[in-house]
């Protein structure tokens, strides 16, 4: 019994310096990485107060941000110190704070005490009426690395962002509220993607269809082709030239840019499937269905290719050159948006219908995989668009389905 109070006693004695170590040895920065080359961490620290008063109270692990620079973690949810190194999660790199402060300025918050000869930042001037675009533009200033499109501001760490037409007073914001800066990382046009995805199956397929030696071998160039790959040949083209029109001449994008690695994923997508799809179409093997088979999925590809323009054409409408207002899409005097009556995205329904009128058409089997993946993919979207319809329209009307009509 003696033995086990003197234990017990040195553990009372100890737990102080314990926490004291905690103190004094602070948590080192994570290494640099390519995406954040000027990552720093969250340093932890503890007022001298919180030191326990008695054998039996032991500190609190609430932590102060004075010191807090870059990178921020969620805290640990837990009021026990028996870690040497409360280490916070990597979840929100490349992330920075500032503070607003009476009268409206912006502070960046830096660490004196983890960089002593590092100057500080003079506030940033704002208003009532500052926009987050403006807010952007304000930080670009800072960082220049952080350009207004590869920004995201945010009042809570897993808040939703904020649009750049929002202010400060629209936000509710107050002296001493925080903005959250998320670097998104390098970005590209969206623009720009399209053209590089969509001209890469337009070369791609009409390649292949003069079967090449390098993938059919010699003389396969001059054997007999049936009709049908011809027509597959033309349907291909004109879906991608369409794109591509659609791109420079009809699309207002909400968004001027996306992820710059969005750029190989795209492509890879759309390049490798069509070599996928052309080699076994145009393949001297290659057997055609029925007629009746082929005029039938030429005819649905030819109406629902008419429908996907005439969808993107009444969304282009609905938006204003250089603005992001959204509306209840509606049917027009076009006979093919009558399908608005129906399902919130019809251009992915139209979309659909003509990779399943060509998979018809051709009766080729890696036509139906690629039906199929961008059936999957755009339902995935359509049901997004739907749900953000009905949140941000209260009068959204309540009989429409995502992409197929009474069914998603």
């Amino acid at each position: 019994m003696e033995r086990g109070d003197e234990g017990a006693e040195e553990i009372r004695t100890r737990r102080p310096d314990r926490l004291h170590d905690i103190v004094q040895h602070p948590l080192p920065p994570p290494p640099i990485t390519p995406t954040c080359p000027r990552l720093q961490y969250t340093r932890f620290s503890l007022h001298a107060s919180s030191h326990p008063s008695g054998p039996r109270q032991l500190p609190s692990t609430a932590t102060h941000w004075e010191h807090l620079t870059w990178d921020f973690a969620e805290l640990p949810k837990k009021d026990s110190l028996e870690d040497e190194y409360m280490q916070p999660p990597l979840k929100y790199s490349c992330t920075q704070w500032f503070s607003l402060s009476h009268p409206w300025t912006l502070n960046p918050i830096n660490s004196p005490t983890r960089y002593p000869n590092k100057q500080h930042l003079p506030p940033i001037i704002l208003s009532p009426s500052t926009s987050v675009s403006d807010l952007k533009k304000q930080v670009h200033s800072r960082k220049s690395n952080l350009y207004p499109n590869r920004q995201a501001l945010r009042l809570e760490v897993k808040g939703r962002t904020l649009k750049d037409e929002e202010t400060l007073k629209s936000l509710g914001m107050r002296s001493g509220a925080k903005l959250y800066v998320k670097d998104l990382g390098p970005q590209i046009g969206w623009k720009t993607v399209f053209l590089a995805e969509y001209a890469g199956p337009l070369l791609v397929y009409v390649w292949l269809y003069q079967r090449p030696w390098l993938f059919y071998g010699e003389g396969a160039a001059s054997l007999p082709v049936h009709q049908v790959v011809h027509w597959a040949m033309w349907c291909y083209v004109a879906h991608y030239v369409k794109r591509l029109l659609e791109t420079i001449f009809v699309h207002r994008f909400s968004n001027a840019t996306m992820p710059f690695m969005n750029l190989f994923k795209n492509c890879s997508y759309y390049w490798l499937f069509t070599a996928y799809i052309a080699y076994h179409v145009n393949h001297p093997l290659y057997t055609p269905p029925g007629k009746w088979q082929a005029y039938a999925g030429l005819v649905l590809f030819i109406l629902c290719e008419l429908g996907n323009l005439s969808i993107h054409v009444a969304l282009r409408n609905l938006r204003p050159p250089g603005t992001k207002l959204r509306k209840i899409p509606e049917a027009t005097s076009n006979p093919f948006t009558a399908l608005f009556n129906f399902v919130s995205c019809p251009n992915y329904t139209y979309e659909f219908g003509s990779w399943l009128a060509f998979s018809i058409m051709t009766q080729c089997l890696p036509a139906g995989l690629f039906t199929l993946a961008g059936m999957y993919q755009m339902s995935v979207w359509a049901l997004g668009k739907h749900r953000a319809y009905k949140k941000e329209f209260p009068n959204y009307p309540r009989g429409r389905s995502a992409i197929l009509p009474f069914l998603i």
